[in-house]
């Protein structure tokens, strides 16, 4: 069969036999993918640099059975600086496994990909909190795999705007104060909180982080964000335990 030359960025490696790697690939066009890179772990083997974790390359892929064989990958970018720190480090791999996760397979994977690449580059940039950048990736990633939240406005009294709202984690709609009150609901956003919400799920790539929120905010977003993501995961991700070890 005829290589694939494709773009594609390497969310997990997985030691096989002595010097090989089976690569989890995230692509634009393919999806998720397997690749298997032999000789990949020698410090001499050509394969070496472009196929690390987290490595943004040019691969050049034969088609096999089960999965790819890496033929050539030329490295595009690598994000040095997410090593820089556990929290960076423990974060990056968070995200990775959720994009793995919850991105398709065998099929166009553009956008998912775009907003992977755009937080790990401000992981590596360190001019972000970490908790900004997690929110982000979360509402973002389940917008995009239709667990858009309701954002209008309430559900029950139309109200767009308020000192507190609640969002429902399960159903996704919002509920003002009152109407929250007398559904015997807490609310757990408040006026900054929310705006973030909608800016995240709505605005153009570009502009995704171009948003400011005051501490006490932030605090209210990041649970309603890791909430709302968990609620719609089929399984667990093997990397929310540590991550929350040292990002709680």
């Amino acid at each position: 069969m005829e290589p694939v030359v494709t773009p594609g960025l390497v969310l997990k490696e997985t030691r096989y036999k002595e010097a090989d790697r089976i690569l989890t690939i995230l692509t634009p066009e393919l999806g998720v993918i397997s690749a298997a890179a032999q000789g990949s772990l020698r410090l001499k083997n050509k394969l070496f640099s472009a196929c690390g974790l987290f490595c943004y390359s040019e691969f050049v892929l034969v088609p096999g059975r089960n999965m790819y064989t890496v033929r050539e990958a030329s490295v595009k970018n690598v994000f040095h600086g997410i090593s820089a720190s556990i929290e960076g480090m423990s974060l990056a791999m968070y995200l990775s496994e959720m994009a793995a996760t919850l991105s398709p397979t065998g099929e166009e994977a553009q956008r998912e990909l775009r907003l992977l690449l755009n937080c790990l580059y401000m992981i590596n940039e360190n001019r972000t909190d970490l908790r900004v950048i997690k929110a982000v990736f979360e509402l973002r990633t389940m917008s995009e795999c239709g667990f858009m939240p309701q954002l209008v406005c309430c559900r029950d009294c139309g109200a767009y705007e308020g000192s507190a709202f609640y969002l429902d984690l399960q159903e996704g709609h919002l509920l003002c104060a009152d109407c929250a009150a007398k559904a015997g609901k807490s609310c757990n956003l408040d006026r900054g909180a929310l705006f973030a919400l909608r800016h995240i799920c709505l605005v153009d790539d570009k502009k995704i982080f171009a948003f400011k929120i005051s501490v006490g905010s932030l605090a209210k977003l990041s649970i309603a964000a890791e909430q709302y993501a968990l609620t719609h995961l089929d399984k667990p991700l093997k990397s929310y335990d540590f991550l929350k070890t040292v990002l709680p």
